[in-house]
């Protein structure tokens, strides 16, 4: 069983690599899984934002993290985004999946239905009645239009022993600190932007999930490790070594600069599902002039 320490520091949001038929062309992605774990992520979270899973079929959705689970061959945990604004409809997901190498599961905030924090805390709640394996929190409003409070998240963590986790991506670092300030001492707290993992963690943060660290995974990674070891100067000099690279990466959104660089980096195929596009050729040729500084 999962443990909330074995979260803390970087795992990556994997990408969902596509052939140019608009196929999952799992080749690319049995590499891009090598190349993480090998530049030493800690943890994986396949079907995340940056998957594209909401242009996947559920067919689909079951092979690409069945491909991720032999890829990886019990390398590193894996945690598997589950979420949606159907509460029904997770639960219903939830107990049809074949857990057998899942490690856990994320699970965004609901979107567009703009829930109370009453209906949020019972959304989640019906969720970690019904899973078998621990739970990360996904709050991440900029998508969602709906932000769990900090009162609500530490309730849930208190209330819930198989809730183990937040991923942050409010940019509230208020909220962020009181969810820290107060949250059970076993409960983790990952941050859900890259640019702001470094100060995050200085103020107490546990983690990760990032996007970057599919491109840049053992640079990001030491990132991290030096900032939870408290090696500050090691740790921002590499923040501010990636920091330029970071904001062109979500310039023209998410996951359309991650994959330009893994193409640039020869991992996969520079494809993404409509009604997502590649960046613009400026943004592409900026992206790869920095990528020639490393």
């Amino acid at each position: 069983m999962l443990t909330p320490y074995q979260l803390g520091g970087t795992g990556v949001a994997l990408v969902t690599p596509f052939q140019s038929n608009n196929d999952v062309d799992f080749e690319s992605l049995d590499r891009l899984v090598h190349f993480v774990i090998q530049n030493q992520v800690d943890f994986l979270v396949a079907l995340g934002t940056t998957s594209e899973a909401a242009t996947l079929s559920e067919k689909e959705k079951r092979e690409v993290v069945r491909h991720i689970i032999t890829a990886n061959g019990g390398r590193k945990p894996i945690i598997v985004g589950m979420g949606g604004n159907n509460t029904a409809q997770v639960v219903d997901t939830i107990n049809k999946t074949d857990f057998d190498g899942i490690d856990g599961i994320l699970s965004v905030v609901p979107f567009y239905n703009k829930p109370s924090q009453e209906g949020i805390y019972q959304h989640f709640a019906e969720i970690a009645n019904a899973s078998p394996v621990p739970i990360i929190l996904y709050n991440v409003p900029g998508r969602t239009s709906c932000n769990m409070e900090a009162e609500t998240t530490i309730r849930l963590a208190n209330d819930f022993e198989n809730i183990i986790a937040v991923k942050e991506a409010s940019g509230d670092f208020i909220q962020i600190m009181n969810i820290i300030h107060k949250k059970p001492d076993d409960f983790m707290v990952l941050s859900g932007d890259d640019a702001s993992t470094l100060p995050l963690i200085s103020l107490g943060a546990d983690g990760v999930i990032s996007v970057t660290a599919n491109g840049f995974p053992f640079e990001f990674s030491q990132m991290v490790r030096e900032v939870l070891d408290q090696s500050m100067d090691e740790a921002c000099s590499i923040h501010y070594s990636l920091l330029e690279m970071i904001q062109l990466l979500f310039c023209e959104g998410n996951p359309a600069g991650i994959k330009a660089l893994l193409h640039l980096r020869g991992l996969i195929d520079n494809n993404l599902r409509l009604p997502l596009v590649p960046v613009t050729e400026e943004t592409y040729i900026a992206i790869e002039n920095i990528l020639n500084k490393f």
